[in-house]
């Protein structure tokens, strides 16, 4: 059967806050634009996961009465506190300016993502929730066309089933790529269009969370705790979070650079040891945990970013990678990105014939504060490279010295790379779950929601099928099975340990996207399933 096709002035490819607020800028600047929004989430926000603590500089601008709309924005920071964990102490340090969350908000990502789709929707937008984008069309001159969503109905031998319905083409005069971090189709871009010509390599990092319904005697609105130490070994960048917010609420999390070297560790295993930490712990006992889910988040910084347009198409948001790694936030930059695109986008679509290219966006968000803000704190994550220690005594230096105005840029490197051999690293070895605090995989994807059609090709690659165990197994112990947070690479053998093969569980897959990063050899291609499979995250 031949695909349909639908056109359009606009197509945004994601419906997180970075493409819905395209969306919006779009239809506040040219109220009879045709704009339409792909989201591949059962629902919009479904996908979405973050902390979060909100700065509402890029809300302000977009919806200046923002309060008047009802936005879900109801816990404002009080108290913020930073502190250094050993195994048995907490020892509370200064909180570094960029974390300085006075003015900002703590609000369930998802739940603001699903209040921008409701002011879309309102403007006038069409919303195509549970549909994924798998491909992207061009023209015969090689410019974007627009995207086509993926076949429905298609059986895990490739065959298509009683259900098969074909995908559908949508055509657009501009494309705006808003898909997050590791985004399936604008990994091809990059290559289609050499996006990272002239750019550092992109690292990023997992962040796994949970929400937790704690004693009402222990709730305390409006407080953000960051720590950072163990259960981490100084080699190792990341840290957690805990944020108060309404109802009881405590969201907490886990962040783990994807830059680790040693391919024992497991992020998952290193978030649950750190709620039985004794300065944590008490917070969650008689506690509920309501759900969980991760991400990968990009956080390369100012150096990272890539060309943000090319013949039909513009990138914004966290697949360009716009996150401020000090300050542990990214969606006001992603949405200030969004809207400086549209801006631009709807310039050159106002323009006699149209324009092929938004040469203007790039221009335009270097003179923003969206640039400027990235700038200052570009050498703070690549200062971690040194250590703990090291990357904490350079962010001091540069921050309260020289403010962010070092007269050179430090470097990444890619994240698989950093991996060391296991012969080469000591084993890990992490205590069983308690089932109070801590917990094991499966429980947890249980209650993030996953789902998926279970008759349909995994979307999960292998460009080689001998790799995982000619090499992921026999050099670096199969490391899938524990950057993985959700159980997805099982290594099976038989009952005497031999014909090791690895086992893909597609069906658990939380859409985080570290198997495509960090995978050693960059065998595993993630690409999209069928449209409104993942997680149903409620209020994350």
């Amino acid at each position: 059967m031949e695909r349909e096709s639908m056109e359009f002035d606009v197509v945004v490819v994601g419906g997180g806050p970075a493409g819905l607020t395209a969306a919006i800028r779009l239809k506040q600047i040219n109220a009879e634009l045709n704009v339409c929004v792909l989201e591949k989430g059962s629902e919009i926000g479904a996908h979405i996961l973050s902390g979060a603590v909100i700065e509402t500089r890029a809300l302000d601008e977009l919806f200046p009465d923002w309060r008047d709309r009802e936005a879900p924005l109801l816990t404002p920071a009080t108290d913020d506190r930073f502190l250094f964990l050993t195994e048995s102490k907490a020892i509370r340090l200064m909180t570094p300016p960029q974390m300085n969350n006075h003015g900002n908000y703590i609000v369930s990502l998802g739940n603001f993502t699903r209040w921008l789709g409701q002011q879309a929707e309102a403007l006038g937008v069409e919303i195509f929730a549970g549909f994924a984008a798998a491909e992207v069309l061009y023209h015969e001159d090689g410019s974007v066309k627009g995207v086509a969503t993926g076949d429905m109905g298609i059986g895990k031998d490739g065959q298509p089933t009683h259900n098969h319905t074909p995908g559908v083409e949508l055509w657009a005069r501009q494309t705006i790529f808003a898909e997050g971090c590791r985004g399936s189709l604008t990994k091809t871009l990059f290559d289609k269009f050499d996006l990272r010509a002239d750019c550092e390599d992109q690292t990023y990092g997992i962040g796994i969370k949970e929400l937790w319904e704690i004693d009402p005697a222990k709730h305390k609105p409006g407080t953000i705790v960051h720590t950072v130490g163990w259960p981490l070994d100084t080699q190792t960048y990341g840290g957690s979070f805990l944020y108060h917010l309404e109802n009881n609420q405590v969201a907490v999390g886990f962040v783990v650079g994807l830059d680790y070297a040693n391919p024992h560790l497991s992020p998952f295993d290193e978030f649950q040891r750190f709620k039985t930490h004794p300065a944590i712990r008490p917070t969650f006992e008689g506690g509920r945990r309501i759900s969980y889910g991760a991400r990968a988040l990009s956080e390369g910084g100012i150096q990272s970013i890539p060309k943000l347009c090319f013949p039909g198409g513009v990138l914004v948001g966290d697949t360009a990678g716009f996150l401020n790694v000090p300050k542990i936030k990214g969606t006001h930059t992603a949405m200030k990105s969004a809207m400086v695109a549209a801006e631009a986008v709807a310039d050159a679509l106002g323009h006699e014939g149209g324009s092929n290219q938004v040469s203007a966006y790039p221009e335009h968000l270097k003179k923003s504060w969206v640039w400027s803000e990235l700038y200052t704190v570009r050498n703070i994550r690549p200062s971690f490279h040194w250590g703990l220690w090291g990357g904490i005594a350079y962010s001091a230096l540069e921050t309260y010295l020289f403010r962010g105005k070092m007269p050179w840029t430090l470097h990444h490197q890619p994240d698989h790379l950093a991996l060391k051999k296991a012969s080469e690293c000591p084993k890990i070895i992490y205590p069983k779950p308690d089932g109070v605090v801590s917990f094991d995989k499966l429980s947890s994807v249980f209650i993030s929601s996953t789902n998926h059609e279970e008759n349909q090709p995994a979307h999960l690659k292998l460009r080689d099928s001998a790799v995982p165990i000619a090499i992921n197994l026999e050099h670096y112990d199969a490391p899938e099975q524990r950057y993985c947070p959700a159980g997805v690479y099982e290594i099976m053998k038989n009952d005497d340990g031999s014909n090791p093969r690895l086992q893909i569980n597609a069906q658990n897959c939380l859409h985080c996207k570290t198997c495509d990063i960090k995978d050693p050899t960059q065998n595993i291609n993630w690409v999209v399933p069928e449209g409104g499979g993942g997680p149903n995250y409620p209020n994350m």
